[in-house]
């Protein structure tokens, strides 16, 4: 005879229920855990672009001075402090996390301005693009809030960008035109450690190939002494090698598919010998023209000397910063000086001194008073 429990069908029911109890509280736990996880993932990304947003609002509005950069900043800094609230900050644990003590050795390294300002932006960019996807599963709201932020900072970036170039380009004194010479990397370093802000890589008879690896050596050289680089002619090269811009001649290519190929925030100059280039290089937006030859100079032995009453012509009537170019030089700068020049460009005055250090900080100094 077969045993029976009579309590058998009750004990199953218990153990169905006893299962189904453990079941929702392992699914709750899980979904806790989850949570927690979402809240601590929103919290430090909006730390993260926070920060980041500081580090380039400081710069704004004590480097570059620009009001209107330093408030963009400013407003996104408040809007993500919106959504930092109470709940999120306490889900956080720093003496847990395992990123706390994950670095890159590339984070310590900063070699001038725009590098800091490109790292912050990133930093900022990729925090906004995190908080904008996990915050869908927190906010409804939340993902279309941090979309319409991370779009404002790519708007910043190049706005900020253009305008720390504009700047740079606004407060050099002095322009460094390369020539040939068998040193050509030292010379321009000694003028960099002279002082030196921008230069400009002239070199029209050697193949592309030599001329795209040399434009690549003096790019990375100018930006670690924090210079501006310009390529002349070419914009196909200073977008390879990321120049800060390139320079055009009378006949080459518009000023407007310069602007295409480089983009908004890279610098344009233009060459000008008269008033009428000047107006025409002033009515296709060019950042800044060249004025002269203002003496005779073998490097542009074609061209007749505009003399210093086109340089007295630009002080009166250029709107856009304007270099005073052609056959200046230590002896002639005072009079270049005395007819309104405030910015002039060298050749061979640097490129065949003996101590282009030494020559470039007396050239400054005669420049900036």
């Amino acid at each position: 005879m077969r045993y029976f429990n009579k309590f058998a069908p009750f004990s199953k029911h218990f153990y169905k229920q006893d299962a189904c109890a453990t079941f929702l509280a392992k699914k709750a736990q899980k979904n806790m855990d989850k949570n927690l996880a979402i809240a601590r993932i929103l919290d430090a990304n909006l730390d993260r672009a926070r920060e980041g947003l500081r580090v380039v609002e400081e710069w704004c509005r004590l480097g570059l001075e620009n009001s209107d950069c330093t408030d963009k900043c400013k407003q996104m800094r408040q809007e993500i402090a919106h959504w930092h609230t109470s709940d999120l900050r306490k889900a956080r644990d720093t003496i847990n996390d395992p990123g706390t003590d994950l670095s890159h050795p590339q984070e310590a390294i900063r070699e001038n301005i725009e590098q800091l300002l490109q790292a912050n932006l990133c930093r900022v960019q990729e925090a906004l693009r995190v908080l904008e996807e996990y915050g869908k599963l927190y906010d409804p709201n939340m993902g279309n809030a941090f979309k319409k932020i991370r779009y404002q900072v790519y708007i910043l970036e190049s706005e900020l960008l253009q305008s720390y170039r504009y700047k740079k380009l606004i407060n050099a004194s002095l322009y460094l035109v390369t020539s040939s010479t068998k040193n050509l990397l030292k010379t321009v370093e000694s003028a960099l450690q002279g002082g030196l802000t921008l230069v400009q890589y002239r070199k029209k008879d050697v193949d592309d190939i030599i001329r795209l690896e040399m434009a690549q050596k003096l790019s990375e050289l100018c930006h670690k002494y924090d210079a501006l680089f310009i390529v002349n002619d070419r914009a196909d090269i200073a977008l390879e090698v990321n120049a800060d811009g390139v320079h055009l001649g009378q006949q080459d290519i518009p000023i407007s598919l310069a602007r295409r190929i480089l983009g908004p925030n890279k610098i344009i100059g233009r060459s000008t010998t008269n008033p009428q280039e000047m107006a025409k290089a002033i009515a296709e937006k060019a950042d800044y023209i060249g004025v002269g030859p203002v003496y005779a100079t073998p490097t542009k032995p074609d061209k007749q000397a505009a003399g210093l009453d086109y340089v007295k012509y630009a002080a009166q009537h250029s709107p856009i910063p304007w270099f005073a170019i052609g056959g200046i030089d230590e002896h002639n700068v005072t009079e270049v000086i005395a007819s309104g020049a405030t910015q002039v460009a060298l050749v061979r005055a640097i490129m065949e001194a003996d101590n282009p250090q030494k020559t470039t900080a007396k050239l400054l100094k005669k420049l900036k008073g």
